[in-house]
């Protein structure tokens, strides 16, 4: 009798390692296959967004490659990123006139320049001298998290520049 139930014991061990080894593989080519589409993916930029390599650059590099160059392409940037609902509207909207009061942009005639005009597109001219279109980063979680970087800097600079 105890060998009966060594041999069926055996038999279930050696099942059920078997059967994990399989499942363990099966595991290995999803996550090589998924892996292999993200690679695809992040190397090229699509029309659909930039690349993931771009993006977490931007979410790592420092604060100019995703703050303005200039108050007039913030103010700009602030009234995008509260259309595009990026940050909350009522603090932004308060910075943002006193920002178009304080750089004498507060008439229509006066906000045709070109700077705040790029901004009011989504064009943000970056502290360190590149141009960021935001509509054209796409809208994975990443790309939405380095919009809302940019909105939450440029913000900040509005803030600043105010004080």
């Amino acid at each position: 009798m105890k060998l009966s139930h060594r041999s069926l014991y055996a038999a279930l061990a050696a099942a059920t390692l078997f059967s994990a080894s399989a499942l363990a593989a099966n595991w290995q080519d999803q996550l090589s296959s998924a892996a292999g589409q993200l690679s695809q993916s992040g190397t090229s930029t699509s029309q659909s967004g930039s690349s993931i390599a771009s993006l977490t650059s931007l979410l790592n590099g420092g604060n100019q490659a995703l703050s303005s160059g200039s108050m007039t392409n913030a103010a700009g940037i602030l009234q995008y990123c509260m259309k595009q609902k990026l940050v909350a509207a009522t603090s932004t909207e308060n910075v943002k006139n006193q920002l178009l009061d304080k750089l004498g942009l507060s008439s229509a005639q006066e906000q045709q320049k070109t700077d705040y005009q790029q901004g009011l597109m989504g064009l943000l001219n970056t502290g360190n001298g590149q141009q960021l279109n935001l509509n054209n980063i796409g809208s994975t979680p990443l790309a939405e998290k380095v919009k809302t970087k940019a909105c939450d800097l440029v913000l900040k600079q509005g803030v600043n520049y105010l004080s």
